[in-house]
């Protein structure tokens, strides 16, 4: 009877009511979870699309690029294709050889073209990598963030019980509600930006590893018009 007793005494209990009456420091811990989970939900939607339409670009330009016989046909073509990383890396290559084009009508050093291209690789890597410390902030910090709304919590339950002098839910249940609606949203902004950081990691991994493989093609089809 005492548990049930008990079990009717939780359910009884508005656990969002309870929450509402805790002080200033659980409710600016709770803000500050509930902002770290909205920035981390923006940056992982906005980091899919991105991602996302980076490689459509990327299948659409290399089909493109392997069609072409001459870089100045690839030049012209690319605009269509703005959004793909790729497009970064060639421009940074184009650029160079029509500057020892320019200057002796010629590649003359190729060893120069190879640095610029991994140059490009590096700017696009980094703009694909842009904001990506957020959500590994959120995934490390918001946990700790939530462990401390859940002592502060557990502090206010005791604070309770020992004004009131009882043991009912009562007494406790602001404190204890607090602790958990803490815990739950710290986990909640710290799971998703953990999954998704590393989900987003291998694609920005691989689409890195297509931009290395690119930089040899674009080479490729460099020697080929100098030949030519």
């Amino acid at each position: 009877m005492v548990a049930l007793h008990g079990t009717a005494l939780w359910l009884d209990v508005d656990f969002v009511e309870l929450a509402k009456t805790s002080g200033l420091i659980p409710d600016v811990v709770m803000g500050m979870l509930a902002l770290a989970s909205l920035l981390s939900w923006t940056v992982i939607l906005s980091k899919w699309v991105m991602l996302r339409g980076a490689q459509n670009s990327n299948r659409k330009f290399l089909r493109a690029f392997r069609k072409a016989t001459r870089l100045d046909a690839v030049a012209a073509a690319s605009e269509q294709f703005r959004n793909s990383p790729l497009v970064g890396v060639f421009d940074f290559g184009y650029s160079e050889v029509c500057r020892q084009m320019a200057a002796r009508s010629k590649l003359t050093n190729s060893v120069a073209l190879e640095r610029t291209l991994q140059l490009g690789i590096s700017e696009e890597v980094s703009r694909l990598e842009r904001n990506m410390n957020i959500l590994a902030t959120i995934a490390s910090v918001c946990p700790f963030i939530g462990l401390f709304g859940t002592v502060l919590g557990i502090i206010d339950a005791f604070q309770g019980l020992g004004l009131t002098g009882n043991t009912s839910l009562r007494a406790v249940g602001p404190g204890i509600a607090g602790a958990l609606i803490a815990t739950a949203m710290g986990l909640f902004a710290a799971i998703p930006a953990s999954i998704f950081y590393n989900h987003f990691g291998n694609r920005i991994r691989e689409i890195g590893a297509r931009m290395e493989d690119f930089s040899l093609e674009f080479l490729n089809l460099t020697e080929r018009n100098i030949e030519e």
